[in-house]
């Protein structure tokens, strides 16, 4: 009985070969998408879950209120980190980070630059990345240690055991290695090539001077709690613990955010948490779905369709004895059997196009067939699919009476079209609102880019600051504006395309209790000419006035607030120091691209440095100015290779996840597409087909080729337009919410909604128009021969 359900099954497949394979390929795509877009969805949301104490590990976050708002900061007082030892009873341990940066790392003749942070001795015992050698209870706890990751290993020492070998870090310091770590996975917040012992970092002197300096705001701290379920209390314990050493300027206070929220929960509004990677974690399980559900919508309507001609088969096999669950298994059986191979197909087509896809990401997916996950569920997407789309014939032609369908007096799938149309009007909506939702995001992103940036970017150059450089900066200066290469050289506390450092600062006539935080740049001089900033009123730092080092210049945004009548020449209120107001420069563009741009100030602090930015002659050879740049630096700063960024390049980095998300939309939404034209192509072939002696007849009686495609394809048309009536105002009121989480963003065009309409009914019209054509142009003497 069994080999006959299977060769019935391939018999159907290959007398219907044009259905089999829309029925195939369109679930098959359709598969394929929602595995791909769920790889991305749960490596997104596997991040540091590895960690074996993920749910009692914290970082201590600030909710500081000012401006009438409450301002959510990571960076917390050095002390704070001896401070939580003490903080709570629940507290079994903390741990302080500062991000290092990229250090040289010299072994004999190799030297290799890589990134790590400063860490103190509770780290790998708290965070536990496996350590490949060493004791994560000692591997931190001496001042001139280093741990090195497993790549690093290899590249330092090959195959040679590298515990207690000497790595030289920036041709300053000899440090031991004391233990091995595995490489960091790629789904972990904390990505390091070493780890540098926090009192290696007590050596320098901004450390020292900020041990017990509860006001500075520069590091991270992390606590681990012997229940995770003891966040609230602890959070209570700990909360007024800035305003018990001093911090009363305004209400600060400490609290938790756990490990498992870091990645997908990252922005805070107001003290509240307002999303983040969550956003995108859920819109693409959304477009899964979507995709999905389109996918399955026509296997079901093709399944169906094709099922009502097989009424007679099931009269014959019921007046030969076939029992009811026999016939009802046999279809179950059919539909099934398709899903398992569209899955199969999807899984193959998966692996085949994952190397383009990971590029597209931006990440190592794969997989995982040893994951009880993935089998779940593909055996619940297989069962889902064949079990709803073999219903139909199942349950209602298995219960045929064979007399009456032999006789021909059973209208078998009269009234079944209702149920098919309703199915094409929800593809319809999904596909239309996946394209007015592309078109908006695109739309947005396009907003965001095309902004006015306040600086050039053309020609301007980073390179990292190193002592070296800091020891022989004006001989560098000096020798770069003679190479006939550069036109302008400045030095900065962070390069113009990020801000490090944020402070208050206070003007006269500022409302007591109205706290502004501004964005601070230190530099040195030549930093307006060198950015290309617009100076638009007063001038820059000069050396010819040797009181610039109590001058400040601000941006227009922060004259926006201050409402200065006569600016110029003001006195501010800026770390206890009265600065001169000197000058006023345009808004710049430096932190995220979608917000709008705050308060700013510029001071001349020669030694807070973390960034060379060159101007290159535009006039000049790229090439050739490169080179003259790079000797000179090897000149002074021979311990490194010469390395710099353009900033354009830089600056584009800010887009990296926007740009992502724009590329994944519209491919998805380009494929819910393709997959919803495959199934009205069928739906349509299947229509024609039914309809074949009502053309002929038509025919015969005159009716012309264009009032017969007109005919087939107004009700379509009229599927469409109903689509798109109950689409679009769901479209427009979940894109409104969702461009809300912009400061700067557009206003939803209004051209995009019957635009979208208008394409979406001209592809279908210009689908099913080919099938009605085909049916119309045929001879009507071979559809009405045997009438």
């Amino acid at each position: 009985m069994l080999k006959n359900y299977v060769l019935v099954t391939f018999r159907n497949l290959m007398k219907n070969r044009v259905y089999s394979f829309i029925n195939i390929a369109g679930l098959s795509i359709g598969i394929t998408c929602s595995i791909l877009i769920l790889l991305w969805v749960f490596d997104e949301l596997s991040f540091d879950r590895f960690h074996p104490k993920t749910d009692r590990l914290f970082q201590v976050w600030i909710n500081a209120t000012f401006d009438g708002r409450v301002n959510s900061w990571t960076s917390v007082p050095l002390p704070t980190y001896e401070g939580m030892k003490t903080g709570d009873s629940h507290i079994i341990n903390s741990v302080i980070t500062d991000w290092g940066g990229e250090h040289m790392l010299t072994v004999g003749e190799t030297r290799i630059v890589k990134q790590g942070y400063y860490a103190s001795e509770e780290f790998l015992t708290m965070f536990e990345f496996p350590l490949l050698k060493g004791d994560a209870k000692q591997v931190l706890a001496d001042a001139h240690a280093i741990v090195i990751s497993e790549a690093t290993a290899k590249a330092l020492f090959g195959d040679t055991d590298p515990i207690n070998q000497v790595i030289r870090v920036d041709d300053e310091a000899d440090l031991k290695v004391t233990g091995v770590v595995k490489n960091v996975p790629e789904n972990s917040t904390f990505q390091f090539d070493f780890l540098l012992p926090w009192k290696y970092n007590e050596t320098h002197q901004w450390v020292k001077d900020n041990k017990s300096n509860w006001g500075n705001y520069s590091f991270q701290v992390f606590v681990e709690l012997d229940k995770g379920e003891n966040e609230v209390r602890v959070e209570k314990a700990i909360a007024d613990m800035l305003t018990k050493h001093g911090q009363t300027e305004d209400p600060r206070e400490f609290y938790l955010h756990p490990l498992a929220r870091w990645r997908l929960h990252s922005n805070f509004e107001n003290g509240k948490e307002s999303g983040g990677m969550i956003e995108y974690v859920q819109m693409f399980t959304v477009i899964a779905v979507f995709i999905l559900v389109i996918a399955c919508i026509n296997f079901m309507n093709l399944a169906t369709a094709r099922s009502e001609r097989r009424a007679r088969e099931v009269g014959i096999r019921k007046s030969v004895g076939s029992r009811q669950f026999e016939i009802i298994f046999q279809f179950l059986g059919e539909s099934l059997f398709i899903a398992f191979l569209a899955f199969v197909i999807a899984v193959l087509l998966a692996e085949l196009l994952l190397p383009f896809y990971n590029d597209l990401v931006g990440k190592h997916l794969r997989i995982a067939y040893e994951s009880p996950q993935f089998w779940v569920y593909g055996i619940s997407l297989i069962l889902f699919t064949g079990l709803v789309s073999g219903s139909y014939p199942a349950f209602y032609l298995s219960s045929f009476q064979p007399v009456k369908v032999l006789k021909g007096k059973v209208q078998v799938g009269k009234g079944a079209g209702t149920p098919r149309m309703v199915l094409v009007v929800i593809q319809f909506m999904f596909s239309i609102f996946l394209i007015i939702g592309t078109l908006v995001i695109y739309k947005q992103i396009q907003h965001v880019k095309s902004r006015d940036i306040g600086y050039s970017q053309k020609g301007l150059i980073t390179v990292d600051y190193t002592t070296d450089i800091g020891k022989h900066y004006k001989t560098i200066k000096q020798e770069l504006l003679q190479s006939g290469a550069v036109k302008a050289v400045t030095k900065s506390n962070s390069p113009i395309t990020q801000i490090y450092s944020n402070n208050f600062l206070n003007w006269p006539g500022e409302a007591p209790d109205r706290r502004v935080i501004f964005a601070t740049i230190a530099t040195e001089y030549d930093y307006v000419k060198t950015m290309g900033i617009k100076l638009l009123e007063g001038r820059d730092f000069s050396e010819d006035f040797k009181s610039d080092t109590a001058a400040i210049l601000v941006n227009k945004a922060a004259m926006d607030i201050m409402q200065l009548k006569d600016p110029i020449g003001t006195k501010l209120d800026l770390w206890e120091k009265k600065m001169e107001l000197i000058g006023i420069v345009d808004n710049v563009l430096m932190g995220s691209p979608d917000r709008q741009i705050g308060p700013m100030f510029i001071v001349l602090q020669p030694n807070w440095i973390s960034a060379v930015s060159i101007r290159l002659d535009e006039t000049k050879d790229i090439k050739e100015s490169l080179a003259r740049v790079e000797a000179i630096f090897k000149k002074y700063n021979p311990a490194y290779p010469f390395e710099y960024t353009f900033v354009d390049v830089e600056f584009q980095k800010k887009f990296t996840n926007i740009n992502m998300i724009s590329r994944l939309a519209s491919l998805f939404a380009s494929l819910a597409i393709i997959i919803t034209g495959l199934g009205l192509f069928g739906l349509a072939a299947f229509t024609a087909e039914q309809r074949t002696k009502e053309i002929g007849i038509r025919k015969v009686l005159g009716a012309s080729v264009s009032s017969l495609v007109g005919l087939m394809s107004r009700d379509f048309s009229r599927l469409v337009i109903v689509a798109f009536v109950v689409s679009a105002p769901l479209a427009w009121w979940l894109l409104n919410s969702y461009l809300e989480r912009y400061q700067y963003r557009i206003e939803i065009p209004w051209w995009v909604f019957p635009f979208t309409g208008l394409m979406a009914l001209i592809f279908a019209l210009l689908i099913v128009s080919t099938q009605a054509m085909r049916a119309a142009r045929s001879n009507p003497v071979n559809s009405l021969r045997n009438e």
